[in-house]
């Protein structure tokens, strides 16, 4: 290997790792007390991602995170209450964007879906269950007879 691939091969490295340093942002809020940051932290983490579906705010990377993370930071800036920010999450993003959302029609499916599920395995179980017969315990002499060379063919193989 020469110096030049070497000298080239440093420099690369150095760049693609500079470069990777860049990408990983950290978000900076300033908030007026402790309060309000736990506050920011719990809305955050009850908001979900409306781009990575099975992420909360705080967890997700995504620029739409990012501006959903920047506009609850300005909402509580504005002095908004915990409930009118998840109004206005809700608002703009419906009820998918709430880990909790509220039970209405739209939502029954969402609340009592999983319990429905349940009930129909647990009947379908049940109506199994009784439709399967015991299997014979009493043979005749043709039926003991029959069994008895089945067991001893099969013994010998």
């Amino acid at each position: 290997m020469s110096i030049t691939s070497i000298f080239f091969n440093l420099i690369m490295s150095l760049l693609l790792c500079s470069s990777a340093v860049t990408w990983a942002t950290i978000d900076t809020y300033q908030f007026n007390n402790e309060a309000q940051e736990l506050r920011y932290q719990a809305l955050i983490a009850e908001l979900r991602c409306p781009k990575c579906q099975n992420q909360n705010l705080a967890g997700s990377d995504a620029p739409i995170a990012k501006d959903l993370k920047d506009r609850t930071y300005q909402l509580l800036q504005d002095g908004k209450t915990d409930s009118e920010i998840r109004d206005y999450m809700v608002e703009r993003y419906g009820d998918f964007i709430s880990y909790k959302p509220p039970v209405r029609g739209s939502t029954y499916a969402l609340w009592f879906g999983p319990f429905a599920l349940l009930l129909v395995v647990v009947a379908v179980l049940i109506w199994r269950r009784k439709k399967v017969t015991p299997p014979a315990t009493h043979l005749n002499a043709e039926e003991a007879a029959r069994l008895a060379q089945l067991l001893k063919r099969d013994s010998h193989d």
